[in-house]
C-alpha cells in the first residue's frame, strides 16, 4: 500500500500501472519502439554514451511522482546493510602475488549501504520499471545491445544505494557493462557523482591510470555529474571508474541502481555479495565456479 501523490488516496499500485504512468514520455518518447521519436531518443542516448561515457535524462520520472519516488525509497532505506569496511577498487580480496604497486592494494573506506532487490516491494516505481519490457528494450537499443537481461542474482540487479551524511561510496567498477541510476533523494550537499570514462577495456586494464586516480594524481581524468531527484543516468560502469563523494548536511543520498546483463544468468561472486550485501544465497554458492567474467577483467 502506498499513498498516490496524484490522487491523494491510498491504493495498491502494483499491477495497475505501466511505463507511461511513471516516465515523462512527453519529453522522452520511449514507449513506442515503432516511432521516429523513439529512434531519435535511442540515437541521441547512444551518441552521448559513445562520446562522453554517459547520458543524463532530466526529470525522467514524471515530476508529479517525485514525492512518491522519494517516499518509497525512504520507506526501505532502513533495511540497507551497512558495515564499515576497507575495500579496494575491484571489491575483492587482495591476491598476495600482486605487485606492490598494483591498484588492488589501495584500500578505501566504504561508507554506503544497499537495500537488496528482494527487500524492495513489487509495488514501487523502481521495481516495476526495472522489469518493464519496453524499458529494457529501450535500454538495450540505446546501449547498442541486442537485448538486456535482469540479473539472476536475487540480491542485485535492482538495489537502493544509501549514503548517510559524512559517508561516501569509494572508487569502484561495476559487474555489468552498463549501469543506470535514478536519484530518489538528493542530499543537502555533496554526494557528487564522479567518474573516469573508459579508463579500462577488456584489452587493457590500464593499471597505472587506475592507480593514479586512486592516489589523487590524475584529477584530469575525473569528470563530475550533478544528479537531481527523478533523473535517469546511464553510463558504462564496467569500464568507467566511478564514485560518489562525501555526503553533507542532514539528508541521506538515495539512488536506485539498475543493473542488466548482456546475457541471462549473471550472478555476483559469493565474495562480492558477502562484502556488499552482507549475505550469500544458495544461488551465489551454486555459481561460484563460474564467477570469472567473460570479458576477463578484474571484478
Amino acid at each position: 500500500m502506498m499513498k498516490d501523490v496524484r490522487t491523494g488516496e491510498t491504493a495498491v499500485v502494483g499491477g495497475v500501472e505501466s511505463l507511461t504512468d511513471w516516465i515523462n514520455t512527453e519529453r522522452y518518447a520511449i514507449d513506442d519502439p515503432t516511432s521516429a521519436a523513439w529512434q531519435a531518443e535511442v540515437d541521441l542516448t547512444r551518441a552521448e554514451i559513445e562520446n562522453h561515457g554517459f547520458r543524463v535524462l532530466r526529470d525522467f520520472i514524471r515530476p508529479e511522482l517525485h514525492e512518491r519516488l522519494r517516499a518509497e525509497g525512504e520507506q526501505v532505506a532502513p533495511l540497507a546493510y551497512y558495515e564499515a569496511q576497507e575495500v579496494n577498487v575491484y571489491n575483492r580480496g587482495v591476491d598476495p602475488s600482486l605487485p606492490e604497486d598494483h591498484p588492488a592494494r589501495v584500500t578505501m573506506s566504504r561508507g554506503n549501504a544497499f537495500v537488496t532487490r528482494d527487500q524492495i516491494p513489487e509495488s514501487t516505481i523502481i521495481q516495476q520499471l526495472y522489469a518493464d519490457p519496453r524499458f529494457k528494450d529501450f535500454i538495450a537499443a540505446a546501449c547498442g545491445m541486442p537485448a538486456v537481461y535482469e540479473l539472476a542474482d536475487p540480491l542485485a540487479g535492482l538495489t537502493l544505494n544509501v549514503i548517510q551524511p559524512g559517508k561516501s561510496h569509494p572508487w569502484h567498477f561495476d559487474v555489468c557493462q552498463v549501469a543506470l541510476t535514478i536519484m530518489t533523494q538528493k542530499p543537502d550537499s555533496g554526494g557528487e557523482f564522479q567518474y573516469c570514462p573508459d579508463i579500462r577495456s577488456p584489452k587493457n586494464e590500464r593499471l597505472s591510470d587506475v592507480k593514479a586516480v586512486l592516489t589523487g594524481k590524475a584529477d584530469h581524468l575525473i569528470h563530475a555529474v550533478e544528479l537531481r531527484l527523478g533523473d535517469l543516468q546511464l553510463f558504462r560502469g564496467r569500464h568507467a571508474l566511478h564514485r560518489v563523494s562525501t555526503v553533507h548536511g542532514s539528508r541521506a543520498r538515495h539512488t536506485a541502481v539498475f543493473a542488466y546483463g548482456e546475457q541471462p544468468g549473471v550472478v555476483s561472486s559469493p565474495e562480492r555479495a558477502r562484502q556488499i550485501y552482507g549475505r550469500v544465497t544458495p544461488t551465489h554458492v551454486a555459481t561460484e565456479k563460474a564467477a570469472q567474467r567473460a570479458d576477463g577483467l578484474l571484478d
